[in-house]
């Protein structure tokens, strides 16, 4: 009498097994499976065995082990959210150690285009500034196996072709005969030029 006296005096925790049920579905949809596995398989085994507390009528046995379950299933949760944002700080920190990788090889790649472009400038600098270097110097000089060029001269005339033997004659009183000029005009018989003894 006592027994059943005690057992009627406890009523069903329906609420308590309510919330459990609650907490537990709370932290499955937190990711409980995946970051916090033991703790949530605990909650689900105390609440499988409030259940069958409750189908032998044994509500002060369900009602604690419902309350284990809820407290379980309220750290599986808590650890669930702790992992999951965690996994996304991790994700930040990844992303944003991608994103240094490319600003540094962006700025790697900057600094030798610039670097590029600097010494084409010097190239060009340099190509600019040789042709006036090179006028003020002497001017290279030539191999050895080539003459240097003579100045230009004014073209040579061609010389009158020497007269006959026929033509001239032999000198009088010592002197000489002048050749006669083109025109076919005689010359003089005595020289002149020629000078007397």
């Amino acid at each position: 009498m006592l027994a059943l006296a005690g057992c009627a005096s406890v009523p069903p925790p329906d609420a308590s097994m309510n919330q459990a049920q609650a907490q537990i579905q709370s932290a499955r949809e937190a990711g409980a499976a995946d970051y916090d596995p033991v703790d949530f398989g605990f909650a689900q085994d105390k609440f499988q065995q409030a259940q069958a507390a409750m189908s032998n009528r044994k509500y002060a046995d369900a009602a604690n082990l419902a309350e284990e379950s809820m407290a379980d299933a309220s750290l599986a949760r808590t650890k669930a959210l702790l992992g999951a944002a965690r996994a996304q700080i991790q994700q930040k920190v990844q992303a944003n150690g991608a994103l240094r990788a490319q600003n540094e090889e962006a700025r790697a790649e900057n600094a030798q285009h610039e670097a590029q472009q600097r010494a084409q400038l010097a190239q060009q600098q340099a190509a600019a500034a040789a042709p006036a270097e090179g006028g003020s110097a002497a001017a290279p000089a030539q191999p050895a196996s080539v003459a240097p060029a003579l100045p230009a001269q004014a073209p040579i005339q061609q010389d009158m072709p020497a007269p006959s033997s026929s033509v001239l004659s032999a000198p009088q009183d010592g002197g000489f005969q002048t050749v006669p000029d083109n025109r076919g005009t005689p010359a003089s018989g005595a020289s002149t030029q020629g000078g007397q003894p």
